[in-house]
């Protein structure tokens, strides 16, 4: 059986996981299992640090799956998919009031060069979290662990455990944003 390989722009666990545990559930549902492989190669997004709107979040997930795409012809590596995934927050207004939402956004390009996105869906920051973020531009990760009183949450449960009291983790919201974008190829 051919190995589909699939390349995944960081080399941060969560994601990484994230994308094999999808990867998992979406074979075990052929007939003919398909088997995957995921490759982990840490490239630039080309975005802040914490994107601050969907429009950088979508950018900079297609920007790392591009990155990849050129590194994979380049270097003939084979891949058949290229997957960038990023967090962010998108900040909305409801009624006057800020509401800052955390989201993840992935990107697939597949070797054809078709191109899909999927998102994971939202959670609302609290206020204080948002200020920090938002308002201080402190990087989500150093203002979610000041938050919890913890340390390393981005390789972790992620700023989505802390905040879903572990009901949702960062690898569960990115594991979501990648079968949105990868269903698509399924078809």
């Amino acid at each position: 059986m051919q190995k589909i390989l699939v390349a995944v722009g960081s080399l941060r666990r969560p994601k990484l996981d994230a994308v094999r545990e999808a990867l998992a559930g979406i074979s075990a549902r052929f007939e003919h299992r398909l088997e995957y492989e995921v490759v982990g190669l840490d490239v630039p997004s080309g975005v802040g640090h914490t994107p601050l709107s969907r429009d950088e979040m979508i950018t900079g997930a297609r920007q790392r799956a591009e990155h990849l795409a050129r590194h994979s012809r380049a270097r003939q590596e084979g891949w058949n998919y290229f997957a960038g995934l990023e967090g962010g927050i998108d900040v909305l207004y409801d009624r006057g009031r800020r509401i800052a939402f955390l989201e993840n956004w992935t990107c697939v390009i597949d070797s054809a060069g078709v191109t899909s996105y999927g998102q994971s869906g939202a959670i609302a920051l609290p206020e204080s979290l948002a200020i920090e973020v938002v308002d201080k531009g402190i990087e989500l990760s150093v203002a979610i662990d000041k938050f919890a009183g913890q340390q390393g949450i981005r390789d972790a449960q992620g700023a989505w455990g802390v905040l879903t009291n572990n009901l949702i983790t960062r690898q569960e919201a990115f594991r979501i944003s990648f079968i949105n974008a990868f269903t698509p190829f399924l078809r």
